[in-house]
């Protein structure tokens, strides 16, 4: 495929001017439609990176877009959340009359100087989930978020003065609120497939760790979740609702399981079983240990006996 150079979008106002769309209403935020946009003028395999967040909601959109390493088709509405800087594109510009359904709120980091948000904004870790990881709403909660977009537009619309700043801000953050909720019972409501990304990760963990090569290192977030096909965030989140545990404290659990199993089951030495367990130096190993169970790898086997 020929390289596209990607396409970076600065201000709201040029997200508009691209999709050949009137000049926004508010310079840092705005609320657009779907069907308004004339997606002709994107060219197939077209990058975008854009300077601010996004909020979406798609219905029977009829498109794939690929996001990171990931594609959907969108056929269901859903809503997804990007950060600034995030990489997109459009895959195939097969759009049909009256298909694009939904809407894309845009949101610029300057909105949020000087407010809460601006500092709490990045603890909302579903901006930057991977696009197959988005929040399938019921629809009294579609009902709820649309209230509250309503709400935003109206205000950026018709009241633009001292208090606009911190009364958009505030919905927004409303809007963040019930988001995180959603995601939570979403969590829940899909205990059965969230069960089968457990077990998925204890085969990937005892995989890893059954293989006592000294080089590989030890497993990290990131090679679990890509492993998994879940971004890291999603895939903490998640086993904190099912464990308790994040993800980081998970695989701890899981060395410190295969390290007691060593100790307790093999004759290997304290260096020999740190180096199998993915360990630098044994030293490492050591305070990994002790720090979990107050006792050093030599007096827990001690303790066997």
């Amino acid at each position: 495929m020929e390289y596209i150079t990607p396409l970076r979008l600065h201000s709201i106002n040029d997200f508009h001017q691209l999709w050949s769309l009137p000049k926004p209403k508010h310079p840092l935020i705005s609320v657009i439609d779907y069907k308004a946009m004339d997606h002709s003028v994107i060219h197939l395999g077209q990058t975008l990176i854009m300077d601010y967040y996004s909020i979406t909601i798609k219905r029977d959109f009829g498109v794939k877009i690929q996001y990171g390493q990931q594609s959907v088709d969108f056929n269901e509405g859903i809503m997804f959340f990007m950060a600034p800087n995030q990489v997109f594109r459009v895959q195939k510009d097969v759009f049909q009359d009256g298909s694009r359904n939904g809407w894309i709120m845009l949101i610029h980091p300057d909105l949020l100087w000087s407010t809460n948000l601006a500092k709490t904004i990045k603890d909302y870790d579903f901006f930057h989930y991977a696009m197959h990881e988005s929040l399938f709403l019921s629809s009294e909660e579609e009902s709820m978020i649309v209230k509250i977009v309503a709400s935003i537009r109206q205000e950026y619309t018709s009241h633009i003065d001292n208090f606009s700043q911190q009364i958009i801000v505030s919905q927004v953050e409303t809007l963040l609120h019930y988001s995180h909720r959603f995601y939570k019972r979403q969590f829940m409501t899909r205990k059965v497939s969230s069960h089968k990304i457990l077990e998925r990760l204890e085969k990937i963990l005892n995989d890893y760790l059954k293989d006592d090569s000294i080089e590989k290192g030890l497993p990290s977030v990131k090679f679990v979740a890509d492993k998994l096909n879940i971004s890291p965030n999603y895939l903490t989140n998640l086993l904190k609702m099912l464990t308790g545990d994040n993800t980081q404290q998970h695989i701890q659990n899981k060395i410190l399981e295969k390290a007691k199993e060593k100790l307790s089951t093999t004759d290997h030495s304290i260096s020999q079983i740190a180096y199998e367990l993915g360990f630098g130096y044994p030293q490492s190993f050591n305070k990994f240990f002790k720090a979990r169970t107050k006792l050093s790898p030599i007096e827990f086997r001690l303790s066997l006996h």
